[in-house]
C-alpha cells in the first residue's frame, strides 16, 4: 500500500488501530493465565489460541497499511515481541511449572529455565535466518505445554525433554517458519491447517482424544522441528 507523505488523521488511526489489535494479545494473555491459575487448562489453551491468531494476522494487517511508514515513531517490532514473549513464553511456563506433570524438585528449575532462556532468545537479533528459519527452538513454549498435557509423560520424560528443549534454544540448528519458508510452502500451509484443527478438537475435549491424534500431532511437530535440519544433513551427506 502506498501511503502519502503526509497521512490523514484516518490513515494513522488504522495504523494506530492495527498497534491496538497486537497489543490485545497481551489483554488475552492475562485471561489465559487467570484461567491456569484456575487450573481450567482446557480454556487457557484455547486463550492461547486466540493469541496465536492475533499474531498471525497482525504481521500482515502492518505490512497492509504501511503502519512502520504512518507511525515511525511507534516500534512494531517492540510491541510484537512482548505480547509474545508473554503469549509464547511467560503463560506457558507458568502452566508448566503449575501443571504437576514434572519432576517436583525441577519444576521451578526449569520454570525459570524456560523464562531466562526465552528472554535471552527473543534478545537476539540472529533468531531469525535470511530464510524465514528460525535459529535454535524458537521459544515455542505454547506447543510445548500443549504437548505435555496431551501427553502427560511420565515426569522424569517430561523434565528431561522440557530441559533438553532449554538446550536447543541455542543451538544453532535451523527451525522452518511453517509459514514463511518457500520450501514445500503449500504442503507446510496445509499441514498447519490440519495441526491447528487438531489442537481445536483436542483442546474441546479436554485433551480426551485417541492414540492417532496423538500421533497425528506429534508427527507434525516433529516435521516442523527437525525436517530442514534432517534435508540438510540428508544433502550433505550425500552432495
Amino acid at each position: 500500500m502506498i501511503v502519502p507523505t503526509n497521512p490523514t488523521r484516518s490513515t494513522r488511526l488504522r495504523a494506530f488501530g492495527v498497534h491496538v489489535f497486537t497489543a490485545l494479545g497481551a489483554g488475552v494473555a492475562l485471561i489465559a493465565l487467570l484461567e491456569a491459575v484456575r487450573e481450567h487448562w482446557a480454556a487457557m489453551f484455547a486463550w492461547l489460541g486466540v493469541a496465536l491468531l492475533i499474531d498471525a494476522l497482525d504481521g500482515p494487517l502492518a505490512r497492509r497499511l504501511d503502519v512502520v511508514g504512518v507511525l515511525p515513531n511507534w516500534s512494531g517490532d517492540t510491541l510484537d515481541l512482548i505480547v509474545d514473549f508473554t503469549t509464547y513464553v511467560f503463560v506457558p511456563a507458568y502452566a508448566i511449572a503449575a501443571s504437576g506433570l514434572l519432576i517436583p524438585l525441577a519444576t521451578p528449575l526449569l520454570g525459570i529455565a524456560i523464562v531466562v532462556s526465552g528472554a535471552l532468545y527473543f534478545a537476539d537479533r540472529r533468531m531469525k535466518t535470511d530464510d524465514n528459519h528460525f535459529r535454535g527452538f524458537p521459544t515455542l513454549w505454547n506447543g510445548a505445554a500443549f504437548y505435555l498435557f496431551l501427553l502427560k509423560p511420565a515426569p522424569a520424560v517430561g523434565s528431561i525433554i522440557l530441559a533438553l528443549l532449554v538446550v536447543l534454544t541455542f543451538v544453532p540448528f535451523s527451525v522452518m517458519h511453517p509459514v514463511r519458508t518457500r520450501r514445500f510452502r503449500i504442503f507446510n500451509l496445509a499441514l498447519i491447517v490440519v495441526w491447528a484443527g487438531l489442537c481445536i478438537f483436542a483442546i474441546a475435549v479436554n485433551f480426551q482424544v485417541s492414540v492417532g491424534v496423538k500421533a497425528a500431532l506429534c508427527a507434525i511437530a516433529l516435521y516442523i522441528l527437525f525436517s530442514d535440519l534432517m534435508i540438510r544433513l540428508f544433502k550433505r551427506t550425500f552432495a
